[in-house]
């Protein structure tokens, strides 16, 4: 059954994920750091929806939704619109190239995260093995 996605339910999925995924667990074994993956308005959706998760040497220790900003203050914030996030999970735009080319806007160290590109790729392939249904 289809998760949509930018909900509660999406995100702890992802957490699940990645606790599952060996590759992902080497690749951000030295990672430390929480985000906000940010869900700005477009289409059918009229609120920013925040999903939380906090990442910590290859494991995902806690993840849900919010529409509260200032329930967390994560060390990283990224932030595009839904068509842009649905390109991310189906693999049409590289999380790395979407940050280089600021279709996906971070605010945090950089630098810190372009030292771990393999990481950003098993998130992203994490993702891939959620049945993802996108709000339009």
């Amino acid at each position: 059954m289809a998760i949509k996605f930018a909900t509660d339910e999406w995100i702890k999925a992802l957490c699940a994920q990645l606790n599952a995924n060996e590759a992902y667990a080497q690749a951000a074994k030295d990672w430390e750091g929480d985000f906000y993956f940010i869900v700005e308005p477009e289409g059918s959706l009229t609120e920013t929806i925040y999903l939380y998760m906090d990442l910590w040497h290859g494991k995902c220790r806690e993840a849900f939704a919010t529409k509260n900003p200032d329930e967390r203050n994560p060390a990283y914030r990224m932030s595009a619109p839904m068509s842009t996030w649905r390109k991310v999970i189906e693999k049409q735009l590289d999380p790395i190239q979407g940050m280089m080319t600021r279709k996906l806007k971070l605010k945090g160290d950089m630098m810190r995260v372009m030292k771990v590109p393999k990481a950003a790729i098993e998130i992203v392939n994490s993702c891939t093995k959620i049945e993802t249904e996108f709000l339009e």
